[in-house]
């Protein structure tokens, strides 16, 4: 194994194709084991997983390796990724796993690890675990062979997780809403989770066969949703991704609600309740240069970090903030969760609406976004594009023409070989000129 292992957020490829092969679950399974079994007292890690038919193969592959390392297994079935976080915690294990490519066509799958404090691994665990892959695993003595076991209250456990994150004394009477779980690892508790509080329940992408996850439905596809909405006269609309750690949200009118005006209300409001720690949000370089302006005008500081949940989750750690996410739709309140929680988000969001007495389309503009696009350009395997010097010429001369008024952001997929370009300009012919000389640089470099 000589490439890196670890992306950005854990382990991703094509199912049967390396990393994502059950050879390579098997020693991760057991690298993790090792490396997070550190003294004599039993031990045990926690799996759950989304509904991708590879995931059996994924799940048996990961057993085996933990158990050969002297781990008990704890086998939740399908459930959220913060629900794995909420259970490592819970369960006192010592390291969780959840088995999913979250929003990837259902031929992908991912490995994502946790510590026994819930929180996604750093970076320095995840270099030991990959260096015992590497050094050799010493196994179990035969008697100290670990057990697996299902567990099945797992998802009812996080259901009434969820339910006790919505204000009490509240309720969602008389709210008819739209959900979407993308034929993934919510399909059942998010149903359940807004019925249980009283809400009229329109369940889509609830269907799951192993391989239409992610397929025409769920946050990457909220039209399927707004379309929905409109037609039932909903209030709102709830899209989460296949693992439910995002959300993107659909007002009554059909108009799709990102991660940056979701965090723009709760943050203006925590901040009104002085519950908005350090008086700060921390958000992606993606999130929108309105977002950031917004943010502004109310005295609210914005910390960006790069790309992906566990940066704006150890930002979050780091700066001692309570409040985060990312526009794509994740957003952790460590308040509530470890991880990005799509379900915990909308009832946020929700929670607004029943307080407030204000539409979805009332809460859902807080600010006006600057025109942004974002292109992905697909590379061959071996090419380094952004190395190219006339990328980088016609990068610096993209940010001359944006100056103040705009921003360039430019940046290689942790998870895809995909160089992705984005721009944004208050001029929108500029913002077009811009991007799409960037663009045809990168792409004659692919």
């Amino acid at each position: 194994m000589s490439e890196k292992l670890f992306g950005t957020d854990g382990v991703r490829g094509r199912a049967n194709s390396w990393p994502m092969t059950a050879e390579t679950a098997l020693r991760l399974g057991a690298a993790a084991g090792r490396y997070f079994r550190r003294d004599h007292h039993e031990h045990r890690v926690v799996i759950g997983k989304d509904t991708r038919l590879s995931g059996y193969m994924i799940e048996n592959a990961l057993t085996a390796g933990f158990t050969s390392t002297g781990m008990d297994v704890f086998l939740l079935g399908p459930v959220p990724t913060p629900a794995v976080g909420y259970l490592t915690h819970g369960l006192r294990a010592d390291v969780g796993v959840m088995i999913s490519a979250s929003h990837n066509p259902a031929h992908d799958n991912g490995i994502k690890l946790f510590g026994p404090d819930g929180f996604k691994l750093s970076d320095e665990d995840e270099a030991g675990i990959e260096a015992l892959m590497k050094n050799g695993i010493e196994p179990a003595a035969p008697e100290r062979i670990g057990r697996a076991k299902r567990f099945d209250d797992a998802r009812g456990r996080y259901v009434e997780y969820a339910k006790s994150t919505f204000p009490s004394r509240r309720q969602l009477d008389g709210l008819r809403i739209v959900v979407d779980c993308a034929n993934g690892a919510a399909y059942r508790c998010a149903p359940d989770v807004l019925w249980e509080l009283g809400a009229e329940v329109i369940s889509i992408g609830v269907s799951p066969d192993g391989h239409n996850i992610n397929r025409g439905c769920g946050s990457t596809h909220p039209e399927t949703v707004a379309q929905k909405v409109v037609e039932t006269r909903a209030d709102i609309g709830i899209c989460l991704d296949g693992d439910a750690d995002r959300v993107v949200l659909v007002d009554e009118r059909g108009q799709v609600a990102d991660g940056d005006q979701i965090m723009a209300l709760i943050a203006t409001r925590w901040a009104e309740e002085g519950r908005l720690s350090g008086n700060t949000l921390v958000a992606t370089v993606m999130s929108n240069l309105g977002l950031e302006r917004h943010l502004a005008n109310k005295d609210i500081a914005l910390c960006r970090t790069k790309v992906g949940d566990r940066y704006v989750v150890e930002a979050m750690r780091a700066g001692g903030y309570n409040l985060g996410g990312e526009q794509s739709g994740h957003i952790v309140m460590t308040d509530y969760a470890t991880t990005g929680d799509g379900l915990i988000g909308a009832l946020q969001f929700l929670a607004c609406m029943v307080e407030t007495g204000q539409k979805a389309s009332q809460l859902a503009r807080v600010f006006r976004p600057v025109p942004q696009k974002l292109v992905n350009v697909r590379y061959e395997a071996g090419k380094k594009p952004l190395a190219a010097d006339t990328v980088q010429e016609a990068i610096a001369a993209g940010e001359t023409r944006l100056g103040s008024d705009g921003r360039l952001l430019i940046r290689k997929s942790g998870t895809e070989p995909l160089i992705r370009v984005m721009a944004e300009a208050i001029e929108p012919k500029l913002l077009d000129d811009v991007l799409s000389s960037v663009v045809a640089a990168v792409r004659a470099e692919s």
